[in-house]
């Protein structure tokens, strides 16, 4: 365990990644309080893996002061799983010679016999 020196101001630790216990192992080594609103039994919570957190990591902020963290994606952060890779309509253009170059023309047509 890591103790800082008692100065009114400390920098926020890099919480994201780390497990429930362990952000709050590191958040009270720094000298500042955890909150986690996603989370009402937060003080139980272990093996959730935090995946975002306010304010950011490196940011100075006055000893005591509440570091807010989510062990849930937000509504549109990416949280919908592996799900179903289905290819889009269009596809991507198509490359290598084809794209390089215009399709070849009939020969014979327009051409009078």
């Amino acid at each position: 365990m890591r103790i800082t020196p008692r100065t009114p101001e400390v920098r926020v630790p890099k919480l994201v990644g780390l497990m429930a216990v362990d952000a709050r192992e590191a958040a009270e080594a720094h000298g500042v309080l955890l909150a986690a609103p996603d989370r009402p039994d937060f003080h139980r919570t272990v093996v959730d893996y935090v995946v975002r957190q306010y304010p950011p990591p490196g940011v100075e902020i006055p000893r005591g002061a509440v570091v807010t963290v989510w062990f849930d994606l937000g509504e549109g952060e990416g949280g919908g799983g592996a799900g179903v890779r289905e290819p889009r309509v269009p596809g991507p253009p198509g490359g290598g010679v084809r794209r390089e170059l215009d399709e070849p023309r009939d020969p014979f047509v327009g051409v009078p016999y």
